[in-house]
């Protein structure tokens, strides 16, 4: 992988991945793949809407289908039909969420799996592997996720578990020549001083990215902004940052603000399912009986083939009837709108625009929607 930094205005970056399999344009926002499919999506439909790059999970395919048939496809790429750059997530996330049917040791994460009730034990050596065996391009550092609300002595062991963690990790990773590249995570929870101090641990250990995580956890929007503002200015202006799992518009934009590079979240393919349609203007109820006779676009000017083709009367009778293409045009208009916004901040940060933008964008939602 190869970063390179082709823009600044303020702290906000634009910059550029390179991989092997193609570029990434940053900021970027990554479709979440979990079970190696982005939910109602075809790689052509992603592709189409200008994603380059999508995130798979390491613990859901450790699980389901299982690492043979993922091998029998020399990799995710192959199984998901998908060429373009994946990153894995580690699946510390999903532990973490696991709760009371997790173990965390000093070795790793004992668990009972959500899919048969069996024991399952996750070390940092181990989601190495998997990720190496899924062959993706940016693999995730094995962490623990740290709780919220959590004292600063348990956010603290928390965070030193996390880096010892990191340090086996790499030591695995790298052990020969591995598929891809390999980001370390930032914890601490909301403790500036744990954050900047895993920073350093992690930028000793020789990490070619970062991923910030422990945020969108319960903490305030105004904590998660606080955790950025402090630590963005340490963090080597040559490698790219990750913020994990944040994803609404308007955390895109404050993130970026504090000079993140790359997103990821569930919430424009969850929100598609249940007919939740982001605009300009705000999110769109398609089942609101307002829209039983509008023959109008989700987003007036939005040129996803979603908006191009169907009105919203449409989409809400094929939700109203629970008809699968629903979803899929939802989500094809989901993920657009995401796109376009990570395409006009690349474009406003270019431009030396980026703050005008932003005010922009959030006078626009504050307009009332004539739904």
């Amino acid at each position: 992988m190869r970063f390179d930094l082709l823009a600044q205005d303020g702290a906000a970056r634009r910059g550029r991945l390179e991989f092997v399999r193609g570029p990434v344009e940053t900021p970027a926002f990554m479709p979440v793949g979990t079970y190696g499919t982005v939910k109602a999506m075809t790689p052509e439909d992603l592709e189409g809407i200008g994603a380059e790059i999508v995130l798979g999970n390491t613990f859901h395919l450790y699980l389901r289908p299982g690492l043979a048939v993922i091998e029998a496809h020399r990799g995710l790429h192959g199984f998901m039909h998908w060429q373009r750059p994946i990153l894995t997530d580690s699946g510390g996330f999903q532990v973490f969420s696991l709760a009371q049917m997790r173990k965390i040791t000093e070795e790793g994460a004992h668990f009972r799996s959500p899919v048969d009730g069996a024991a399952v034990f996750l070390s940092p050596e181990e989601s190495m592997r998997i990720q190496r065996t899924l062959s993706s391009d940016i693999a995730m550092s094995f962490d623990e996720c740290t709780p919220y609300p959590a004292t600063e002595a348990a956010a603290r062991a928390s965070m030193e578990l996390s880096m010892r963690w990191a340090l086996r990790g790499y030591r695995e990773y790298y052990a020969t020549a591995p598929p891809g590249t390999l980001f370390g995570i930032v914890q601490g929870g909301v403790y500036p001083h744990l954050r900047l101090e895993s920073l350093g641990r992690l930028e000793e250990i020789g990490f070619a990215g970062f991923g910030i995580g422990g945020l969108a956890v319960g903490e305030t929007e105004n904590e998660r902004n606080a955790v950025l503002t402090a630590l963005t200015p340490h963090m080597p202006p040559g490698k790219p940052r990750y913020l994990m799992g944040v994803g609404r518009p308007e955390d895109i934009i404050e993130a970026v603000r504090r000079g993140i590079d790359m997103f990821d979240c569930v919430m424009p393919t969850r929100h598609a399912r249940n007919a939740h349609l982001f605009t300009r203007a705000g999110v769109v109820n398609i089942r609101n009986a307002a829209h039983l006779k509008d023959t109008g676009p989700v987003e007036a000017g939005c040129e996803c083939y979603t908006c191009r083709h169907y009105s919203r009367s449409y989409l809400r009778h094929l939700d109203k009837c629970g008809e699968i293409l629903g979803a899929h045009l939802n989500t094809i208009h989901n993920l657009y709108f995401y796109q376009r916004l990570m395409r006009e901040i690349r474009a406003a940060i270019e431009a030396g625009r980026f703050e005008a933008y932003a005010a922009g964008f959030y006078a626009s939602k504050a307009a009332d929607d004539p739904s």
